[in-house]
């Protein structure tokens, strides 16, 4: 293992120390050091934005933390959930007295720490309500929609959530609409390699030189097939296959497409990726409203991309093109 470390031990903290140094301009520490949230937060009369999960997907989850976006996130270790105390104290520090709107990936730990922290919450009078990202469709079969996890479909969820909450929106209006986003919402990854945790030393699964797998997840999930590796255009058409019939997409839909490296795949590989994804969406009429391609939800150093689609409606485009600013997503007015 080569890395840029040095106690393996303490990553996430000397991430985090740095992370709140850079962006001095958007964020800022609370008293719990893994808690960061946006400069101006708690932001008075505005629902609070809370999300969390484990460290090594930069820039999620804190990467989305700004203007109009996440107003705090708790951090957790490498791919490991924030212990509920960390989620209460992102509560708080997202409370401006509207309540707040926690909205996050489904993870059997973060659920169960979530629940906790909200029990907490409300104790405190804190009124608190969420929307569990499922959007990775290869994690379960259509009709088991419960049982999949959240991937990067939760930046979307986020995006619509902090615009709407941004938009004066009361807590029922913000969850309504980001569970709208995440049930317009599908995702599916390929793995072309794995990734290693830092304490670890080695990487935690393996994909043989020359194979891809199919449906991987961001902890190195089994996706749903190992073969040999494809020419992008193939690995386009599977993502369409398994994505486009699921909620469906059908033609005259518009979209939001968002392609995200999973660490080590070049940007460039990733637009490659976009071009052979766009192509078929036109021959199928769905039209393609925004477009993202980069690093937005990695796995430390994995090889690979998602491929993310959000089915839109007047709402939704209202709220995707809402100002933001975070390190992860800029939005300007369009």
């Amino acid at each position: 293992m080569q890395k840029f470390v040095n106690d393996p031990s303490k990553v996430v903290d000397e991430m985090l120390e740095a992370y709140v140094k850079v962006h001095a301009d958007l964020v800022s520490t609370t008293e719990n050091e893994r808690v960061i949230k946006y400069k101006h937060a708690p932001v008075k009369g505005k629902v609070g934005i809370v999300t969390g999960g484990g460290s090594g997907h930069k820039p999620a989850f804190v990467g989305y933390v700004g203007r109009n976006m996440v107003d705090a996130v708790a951090c957790g270790e490498i791919f490991s959930s924030p212990p509920a105390q960390m989620f209460y104290d992102a509560i708080k520090a997202a409370d401006g007295g509207k309540g707040v709107a926690l909205l996050y990936g489904n993870y059997a730990g973060d659920n169960m720490n979530v629940a906790m922290a909200m029990d907490e919450a409300e104790d405190e009078g804190i009124e608190v309500k969420k929307v569990v990202a499922n959007d990775d469709v290869p994690s379960a079969p259509k009709g088991e929609e419960a049982k999949r996890r959240g991937v990067a479909g939760e930046i979307l969820m986020w995006k619509v959530g902090g615009a709407k909450a941004a938009m004066g929106a009361s807590l029922d209006e913000v969850i309504a609409a980001a569970q709208k986003a995440i049930k317009n919402t599908r995702s599916m990854g390929v793995g072309l390699a794995p990734c290693a945790i830092p304490e670890v030393g080695h990487p935690n699964f393996t994909i043989e030189e020359g194979k891809m797998e199919v449906g991987i997840g961001h902890h190195g999930e089994p996706g749903i097939e190992v073969c040999d590796l494809e020419p992008s255009a193939k690995i386009a058409q599977r993502f369409c296959n398994v994505i486009l019939p699921d909620l469906p997409f059908e033609s005259g839909d518009e979209v939001v497409v968002l392609i995200s490296g999973l660490g080590s795949t070049p940007v460039m590989e990733q637009y490659i990726v976009f071009n052979d994804i766009e192509k078929i969406l036109k021959e199928r009429g769905i039209k393609i409203y925004l477009s993202y391609v980069g690093n937005y939800f990695t796995s430390l150093e994995m090889a690979g991309v998602t491929c993310t689609l959000m089915k839109l409606d007047e709402e939704l485009k209202e709220c995707m093109d809402y100002e933001c600013d975070s390190v992860g997503m800029q939005q300007f007015q369009r």
